[in-house]
């Protein structure tokens, strides 16, 4: 079977919300969630992983998202998709993006499908290039927090609460960085993860108008993922 048939065939297995957000992705660009250029050459690679499930056949997509200790000594407190820095070992992008959701919330590789990867984005202040990884929970299961230590807690967020206008806003970091952020069972995802989260969410079609000129301070976490 072809790459092109075998992607095909697995459109065909997915669920009917998932067809507008790949044929957007299949014209996608760094471009369509930076502002900045991804240089060739940056510091550590590390991928994510952008997990999206449903409750039940008849329910709404969600998306898998953990909250970091607030003990940590980078990115305390902060929600983020599962993932982290690529080892050696690793084969792929996508294998990085499964170990590290592996480890911090016991998710099994098994009941995954990767349907796409994103462009390769860069986090200036971390040096950081960042490769997205798009897939399908097809077999959802019970996850946590691994180890408390490094993650406080783990939760779908369903994507009809992620567009509510009433959890949309825009964050003002002291750096003066200004971008989107939602404020969903009382997490405040901004930053990297809430850039993200917005494109795919206007890609997907699931977006719906908010009030933009809602804006908030944040404290001064020690760094300001830009997008």
């Amino acid at each position: 079977m072809s790459d092109a048939s075998g992607r095909q065939e697995r459109r065909r297995r997915l669920p009917a919300w998932w067809e507008p957000l790949l044929t957007r992705l299949e014209l996608a660009e760094a471009g369509d969630f930076t502002r900045l250029p991804t240089p060739e050459r940056a510091g550590r690679e590390s991928a994510v992983l952008i997990l999206l499930g449903a409750e039940g056949p008849d329910a709404g997509p969600d998306v898998l998202m953990l909250q970091r200790a607030d003990t940590l000594r980078n990115h305390a407190g902060q929600p983020a998709f599962p993932g982290g820095v690529c080892d050696p070992g690793d084969v792929d992008v996508a294998a990085t993006a499964l170990r590290e959701a592996t480890e911090e919330v016991g998710l099994d590789p098994t009941s995954v499908e990767v349907v796409a990867h994103l462009p390769t984005l860069w986090i200036p202040v971390s040096d950081f290039l960042v490769s997205p990884v798009l897939a399908w929970w097809h077999s959802p299961h019970p996850v946590r927090p691994v180890d408390p230590a490094e993650v406080a807690r783990v939760e779908r967020l369903p994507v009809s609460e992620l567009v509510d206008p009433a959890n949309r806003l825009r964050v003002r970091h002291p750096s003066g960085w200004i971008g989107p952020a939602f404020r969903v069972r009382e997490m405040l995802v901004w930053g990297f993860t809430a850039g993200v989260l917005s494109t795919l969410l206007e890609m997907g079609g699931w977006s719906v108008p908010w009030p933009i000129d809602r804006v908030v301070g944040i404290p001064d976490s020690g760094s300001a993922p830009v997008l």
